[in-house]
C-alpha cells in the first residue's frame, strides 16, 4: 500500500442526527473513568451504550449510567443501526482488528492510544476508514494538556524564540500489573505513554524526521515489559526531540524541558484534569502554583502560569468533525507519522542503530 493512499483523508459521511450516538467497548478505568465521562459531557454525543461482559462491570456500569445499553460484543453493537461511532477502550493489542471490523461496519471509531502495535497495523486501520468513508482518529487527550499548551504558545508568541530542542519525560517507578504488564498485548510505558509524547513531539516539530535512535532495559524479573525507554528523534533542519519513558525513576525528569533561541522553558508535574476527572470533576482541575514552568534567558527570568488544559476538547472535536465536517481531532498522515516513529524506535532498541522512518 502507497503512503499516498494510507494518508488520503478520507471525506467523512456524516452523521445525521442531532447527536452522534456512542457506544464505548470496554468498562476498565479507559473506558469508565475516561471515555464514558467525557463522552457524556461533550455536546454533540450521546453515551448510547457499552459492550461489557464483566458480570461485575456491568454491575458498576447499571450504578454508574442506567440509561447505557449493554452489549456482549462489539458485533452486537456494529449489528445495532442506532449506533454511529464506537469508542476502544480495549487492551492495545486488540486495537486494529476491532477498529476494522467497525469500520467495515459503517461504524465511525475512536480508538485509545497507543492507536496500533504496527505500522502495518496502522495503514490497515486508515485503509478501512477511507475505504468506508468514516472517521478514524486515535484518543490524543494529551494535546489538550494545560503544560502543553503553554509550550505551543511560548513558540507561537516567539518569547522563547526558535525551538531548537524539546525533552519530554514521563516517568514513574515500578511495573505496571494487569494487560499493561503484557508486551504480548501492547503494555508497557513505551506504548502506552510513548504514543503522547512522540505525539507531542512531533506536533511542535513539524519537519521531516531523520531518524530514530532508542535505548531500551528490561530490568524487570516478573514482568517482560520494558522499565525504560528512551528515544531521540533528529528532524530536518537540525532539531531534536527526546522522549523519556521510565519505570524505575523514583524522582522524575521535568515533563517539558524546551530550549529556543531565546530561552529555556521547564516545566515539572502532570497535568491535573486526570486527577479531577477520577475525582468526579474535571473541571475542578486547577494546577498547583509550584508546577508552574520558568521561563530563562538573556532577557527573560519568569515564572509561566500553566494554561488551563481542556480534555473536553477532543470529543468536542470528534463531535464537530461528524456533525459539521469540521476536520478531524487527529488526522491520518499525524496518526500514521507518529506509528512510524514507534516502529523505528522499536527497530533502533533491538539493533543499537539509527533508523530512518521515513516521515
Amino acid at each position: 500500500m502507497s503512503d499516498a493512499a494510507v494518508v488520503l483523508q478520507p471525506e467523512i459521511e456524516p452523521v445525521r442526527r442531532e447527536s452522534v450516538r456512542t457506544v464505548v467497548v470496554g468498562y476498565g478505568m479507559a473506558g469508565r473513568q475516561f471515555h464514558s465521562y467525557l463522552v457524556e459531557r461533550a455536546p454533540g454525543l450521546t453515551l448510547h451504550g457499552v459492550v461489557v461482559r464483566d458480570p461485575e462491570k456491568r454491575a458498576r456500569l447499571a450504578a454508574d449510567r442506567p440509561q447505557a445499553r449493554t452489549y456482549d460484543t462489539i458485533g452486537d453493537a456494529c449489528a445495532d443501526p442506532d449506533v454511529d461511532l464506537v469508542v476502544l477502550a480495549t487492551p492495545n493489542s486488540t486495537h486494529a482488528d476491532l477498529a476494522v471490523t467497525a469500520l467495515r461496519a459503517g461504524k465511525h471509531v475512536v480508538t485509545d492510544k497507543v492507536m496500533a502495535l504496527s505500522l502495518e497495523e496502522c495503514d490497515r486501520m486508515l485503509a478501512a476508514a477511507c475505504d468506508n468513508r468514516r472517521l478514524l482518529a486515535v484518543f490524543q487527550n494529551r494535546r489538550f494538556d494545560g503544560d502543553f499548551l503553554t509550550v505551543k504558545q511560548l513558540i507561537e508568541s516567539g518569547e522563547i524564540g526558535e525551538p531548537r530542542y524539546a525533552e519530554m519525560a514521563w516517568q514513574g517507578f515500578g511495573a505496571w500489573g494487569g494487560w499493561r504488564g503484557k508486551a504480548e498485548m501492547g503494555g508497557g510505558r513505551f506504548y502506552d505513554l510513548g504514543a503522547h509524547l512522540f505525539d507531542q513531539a512531533l506536533a511542535l516539530f513539524p519537519e521531516s524526521v531523520e531518524h530514530v535512535y532508542c535505548r531500551m532495559h528490561h530490568d524487570y524479573a516478573e514482568r517482560d515489559i520494558e522499565s525504560e525507554a528512551l528515544a531521540v528523534v533528529a528532524f530536518e533542519g537540525g532539531r531534536t526531540a527526546v522522549c523519556d519513558l521510565s519505570g524505575m525513576a523514583a524522582i522524575s525528569k521535568p515533563r517539558f524541558l524546551v530550549h529556543g533561541t531565546k530561552a529555556t522553558f521547564q516545566k515539572f508535574g502532570l497535568d491535573p484534569q486526570e486527577e479531577a476527572m477520577k475525582a468526579g470533576d474535571i473541571d475542578a482541575a486547577v494546577e498547583a502554583e509550584a508546577n508552574y514552568g520558568r521561563l530563562k534567558g538573556p532577557d527573560v527570568d519568569r515564572v509561566v502560569p500553566t494554561l488551563p488544559g481542556r480534555w473536553r476538547g477532543y470529543y468536542e472535536q470528534v463531535a464537530r468533525a461528524l456533525l459539521g465536517g469540521a476536520p478531524p481531532p487527529v488526522t491520518h498522515a499525524e496518526m500514521r507519522r507518529v506509528m512510524a516513529v514507534l516502529d523505528a524506535a522499536l527497530v533502533s532498541a533491538r539493533t543499537g542503530e539509527s533508523v530512518r522512518p521515513g516521515v
